[in-house]
């Protein structure tokens, strides 16, 4: 069985009650039911996490490497300026699929840089909690194509988008 880690960042916490317009009126604890849901249903495990603090992020990637097979992440405001986050989601080399609820590239000019895109396997942004669904869909889809059940790789195929 697959096991996923998805990972919020700064202000996640507050969906629901801050900037509706942007974000809506989901919370993380819809998102994170809506995910769980997902996951049952595709047969995969998750592990759900979400940080206010640069630090705590990283140290999550960085134990992903001997225990996850994906990541899915929502850097939030670290995304256009942790080059800590992008740094440790290259050294681990776990699959990785960046979220937004917003479509960053609509919003203000400082959002349209994504340090973590350069090392994800894909961005989806822009389509509200369904973002996160996308982008865990992505994760099992990518899994499923590289992967046994086991976890090991396929011989022939690319983990996170660099050969092993």
């Amino acid at each position: 069985m697959f096991h996923i880690l998805v990972l919020h960042g700064p202000n996640l916490n507050l969906l629901g009650k801050r900037e509706r317009t942007i974000y809506g009126d989901a919370t993380l604890r819809a998102i994170d039911t809506a995910l769980t849901r997902l996951a049952e249903r595709e047969g995969v495990r998750l592990t759900i996490r979400q940080s206010n603090r640069e630090g705590q992020l990283v140290d999550w990637i960085q134990e992903a490497r001997d225990r996850y097979d994906a990541i899915v992440i929502n850097p939030a405001g670290y995304t256009h300026t942790s080059v800590a986050i992008r740094d440790a989601i290259a050294a681990v080399s776990v699959p990785t699929v960046e979220v937004h609820m917003s479509n960053i590239y609509r919003r203000e000019e400082f959002r349209h840089q994504s340090y973590i895109a350069g090392v994800a396997l894909g961005q989806v942004s822009g389509f509200g909690m369904d973002s996160y669904l996308l982008g865990l869909r992505a994760a099992i889809a990518h899994l499923r194509a590289t992967r046994d059940v086991s976890g090991r790789m396929r011989r022939g195929r690319q983990r996170g988008g660099s050969r092993r």
